[in-house]
């Protein structure tokens, strides 16, 4: 009879050892809980708004400044409306009252001299 080494009931008990450990994480694997979630995609058009009538009111006290531009936007249901008067850089928040838009461009007070480009961005 030739010895290998290792005896039977010893590789009995590794083996019956290795089947422990592996049930052993199974068992604390098998614990987690992942809640259910969704994901998705999706696209739509993006599409501009309308703006037309666009009064400037100059401050009565310094008329080389702006104290306000109005315009009406269409569709009128914009949420959040602002502008800028370039080159400032400054973007003035607007209030918008059924497509009947007022900005407010006194802090900081806006130039007549150096407006050259009004800017309106919207959102729904």
């Amino acid at each position: 009879m030739v010895r290998t080494g290792i005896s039977r009931r010893r590789l009995v008990v590794v083996g019956l050892l290795a089947l422990a450990v592996a049930g052993g994480t199974y068992v604390y694997a098998a614990t987690n809980t992942v809640p259910n979630t969704t994901a998705g995609a999706g696209s739509g058009t993006i599409s501009g708004y309308t703006v037309s009538s666009v009064p400037y009111t100059l401050n009565s006290t310094n008329p080389a400044n702006l104290d306000s531009v109005a315009f009406t936007i269409a569709p009128a249901a914009a949420s959040t409306v602002k502008v800028q008067l370039a080159p400032s850089g400054t973007w003035y928040s607007c209030t918008n009252s059924a497509g009947s838009v007022s900005c407010n461009t006194t802090s900081p007070a806006a130039s007549v001299a150096t407006a050259t480009q009004l800017t309106v961005v919207a959102t729904q």
